[in-house]
């Protein structure tokens, strides 16, 4: 079955592995991923899942000593969206083979051209970036611009509309010069989409995209295929770089929080539990290790597959994505925008959910109390306090499950970077090394 799998995924795979979009946008993000993991571990600590964590650590440090390590997760989680610009607009250039440093530049500004600069204080709009759009929620309007722009100052350089100078000028000089009239005509093409937006009702294109995908989500209700249908939103909207977890939790948590409160009312009640589907069954049943339930993807790619990449990928982010941080496999792998792992990065928790709802609803597996636990809190370890033994021998079962349909996926990406590791060895036996060689474009 899986060599019968194999063969139909495999054109696609090499179809997508020689798209340059795709590959601007793997690439593009690798800019970024170090910098996620670092981040991971400060939200990890300031949200370890142990009771009185917080309490203790107060005691020393005062109430809000997690601010301190909350420093380090704005500086790479709330940003990263200026460095998933910077680095998709850097790769795509070299695609479309312009200068990479100034193709990301010019992606930056057109970007921050057609952001809005008001944040709410107190109810009262001042000057400022806001970080919302700079964060994840900003990544798929950053994906356009960087394309768009990147396309518009390749196509203008293609016609030679550049200014050349003479011979004799140093080299950066000219390179400045020449990009002068390319820029200038992206950056003017984004003022006037700035303008364009801003006479709708949306005001700004941030707007646009972020009502567009919100709005199919406000007929959803508290049914299991509501919950199906929320879920496969959530996980598109975080396959195109949107937080879905932010989009669709804005309409479906208010109703998810409600039904806790209602079994946790009977509950302490002595009274039979109403309720299925709450804010811990979609925490605690529905992933593991974050979107995409990316945990049971984290044990496959660390036991079943074998190019560096994918293994050191696993590696550092396997602590995080054990406590519910999947960041670096999201945008490290990556998930976003690659067909090869849609599938199965919507199938898991879609199938954690059925199968959850129907253990439950027979009885096989007590329904959640509504006591809160912790996001953070790893696996089985979570479902045996919701829910007794059982939840945690569910857990168990659907992670296992898990690794089982992520694995042909993750093995035929393994197969593309391994070829891609035997290329890269080969080139670097054949080249010899001459620093004469190194330029500005290295870097």
């Amino acid at each position: 079955m899986l060599s019968k799998l194999e063969s139909m995924l495999m054109p696609l795979a090499e179809k997508i592995g020689k798209n340059k979009y795709l590959i601007a946008i793997r690439d593009g993000f690798l800019l970024s991923m170090p910098l996620l993991i670092v981040g991971s571990f400060f939200l990890l600590i300031a949200n370890f899942p142990i009771p009185g964590w917080t309490d203790f650590w107060a005691r020393f440090f005062g109430e809000h000593w997690d601010s301190y390590f909350s420093k380090p997760t704005d500086a790479t989680f709330s940003i990263m969206a200026v460095l998933a610009v910077i680095g998709i607009g850097y790769s795509f250039s070299e695609q479309m083979k312009v200068d990479k440093l100034f193709g990301a530049a010019v992606s930056l500004v057109c970007w921050f051209l057609i952001m809005p600069y008001e944040i709410l204080v107190n109810d009262t709009a001042v000057s400022g970036i806001p970080l919302g759009w700079v964060g994840s929620r900003g990544i798929f309007v950053g994906i356009l611009v960087a394309f768009l722009s990147v396309h518009i100052y390749a196509w203008v350089n293609k016609k030679g509309w550049i200014i050349k100078m003479p011979d004799g000028v140093p080299p950066t000089v000219a390179k400045s010069f020449s990009a002068l009239i390319p820029a200038g005509i992206s950056v003017l093409v984004f003022f006037i989409l700035n303008i364009v937006f801003a006479m709708t009702p949306y005001e700004n294109a941030f707007n646009f995209i972020f009502t567009i995908l919100q709005t199919p989500l406000l007929k959803l209700g508290n049914t299991l295929p509501a919950m199906v249908i929320a879920y496969i939103f959530l996980h598109i909207f975080w396959f195109f770089g949107v937080n879905g977890g932010s989009v669709v939790g804005a309409v479906f948590n208010p109703i998810l929080q409600t039904l806790s409160a209602e079994n946790l009312a009977a509950f302490q009640a002595g009274q039979p539990l109403p309720n299925i589907i709450s804010q811990q069954f979609q925490d605690l049943f529905a992933t593991f290790g974050g979107c995409g339930s990316t945990l049971s993807l984290l044990i496959a790619m660390l036991f079943f597959c074998r190019s560096k990449r994918i293994k050191e990928l696993g590696k550092l982010a396997f602590i995080p994505g054990l406590f519910g941080i999947n960041e670096p496999i999201v945008f490290g792998l990556p998930i976003l925008l690659n067909p090869m792992m849609l599938i199965p990065f919507m199938l898991v928790p879609t199938i954690n959910i059925v199968i959850s709802y129907f253990c439950m609803s027979i009885g096989l597996v007590p329904l959640c109390s509504g006591v809160a636990i912790p996001w953070t809190m790893p696996v089985i370890l979570s479902g045996f306090l919701a829910t007794g033994w059982q939840g945690a021998v569910l857990q168990m079962l659907l992670l296992v499950l898990g690794v089982f349909i992520y694995m042909p996926f993750i093995k035929m990406m393994d197969k593309q970077y391994l070829e891609e590791e035997s290329r890269t060895v080969e080139k670097s036996d054949d080249d010899d090394i001459d620093l004469n060689d190194l330029s500005f474009d290295d870097l």
